[in-house]
């Protein structure tokens, strides 16, 4: 490789991929400690030396972390990761680490037929389209770097029809999920032990952390409600187990993402110094602020003031 980077004088060096580039100046094979350690800190070097913007292509393994030493990272000035789901079109490409800028950017790239091409604006890829509202989904807004993408949840109950529920989620954490069905039970008095509960995202989209709770449990109680949520209304926030909703970092960037896509209506935690309920303007959005999970679903028109009930066909007989 140093050979042929003196033979073209290229102006740009991409090593694909660097596991496969051996040394001759020390043992070991192709992509082992030794050899990724060496090969990357003389390709450094001649990059440093002659100005030469070099990208490095590495392995990754499979929960998503670099292939060989830990060593790479330290030696190279930026560190990008391509993700995306297998099952998705969508691809992200992180900053992991930065000398020489933040690494809370993120690009977003689809995978289409003519090959990757930039998405300016991801959130239609996450978010479904129903000619009128459907019982069982719910929109969040979810922040990825810096941008605040919708991200919609679905939710399916049934009866079980086998002696254990089951649970089944996609782009969600299942402990999470376990989490708020216990807090819908035991707050709410949503009683959904003997059904089979489904809770998906749309479009491959991954929520991780607390900042979904919110949408999580409405869309669930809605799907067990069988009331759908106003299209045009989103849910933000965490659920603690005593049921109180928390606020959840970004807020303020959430909330203008919300209003600037056309919704009406935003069900968040409430600030400790307003009351148990209270509503804000921000734009054309109408804040609704609550105190806990019951209050939000109350105020949404998914469980009333009583006892929930079930319809006739969740019920166990």
């Amino acid at each position: 490789v140093l050979t042929h980077i003196d033979a073209v004088q290229p102006e740009l060096l991409v090593v694909d991929s660097i596991q496969t580039v051996a040394s001759g100046d020390v043992d070991g094979a192709a992509g082992g400690v030794t050899q990724v350690r060496a090969v990357a800190a003389a390709l450094v070097r001649v990059a440093k030396e002659r100005h030469l913007p070099t990208l490095l292509v590495g392995h990754v393994t499979k929960d998503g972390s670099i292939a060989g030493p830990r060593a790479l990272e330290h030696i190279v000035d930026v560190v990008l990761q391509f993700e995306g789901e297998r099952n998705s079109r969508l691809r992200l490409l992180r900053a992991i680490k930065n000398r020489f800028g933040p690494v809370d950017e993120m690009g977003c790239f689809d995978l289409s037929d003519e090959g990757i091409v930039e998405v300016a604006d991801a959130t239609g890829l996450f978010v479904s389209r129903h000619p009128e509202p459907i019982a069982g989904t719910c929109v969040t807004v979810t922040v990825e770097g810096r941008r605040p993408l919708l991200a919609e949840v679905q939710s399916l109950i049934t009866v079980a029809t086998g002696p254990t529920p089951r649970r089944a989620v996609s782009g969600l954490e299942s402990s999470r999920l376990a989490m708020l069905l216990a807090v819908l039970d035991r707050r709410v008095g949503l009683r959904l032990g003997p059904h089979d509960i489904y809770a998906s995202t749309v479009g491959g989209a991954v929520l991780r952390g607390p900042a979904a709770d919110l949408a999580v449990a409405v869309a669930i109680a809605s799907a067990a409600t069988n009331v759908p949520v106003p299209a045009t209304t989103v849910a933000i926030g965490e659920v603690g187990l005593a049921g109180e909703l928390r606020q959840v970092p970004g807020m303020a960037q959430r909330l203008s993402e919300a209003a600037r896509l056309g919704f009406t209506h935003a069900v968040v935690p409430r600030d400790h110094q307003h009351a148990p309920a209270a509503r804000r303007e921000l734009d054309e959005l109408t804040i609704i602020e609550c105190a806990d999970l019951f209050r939000a679903l109350a105020m949404l028109n998914v469980v009333g003031e009583g006892p929930v009930r079930l319809p006739p066909d969740l019920r166990i007989s």
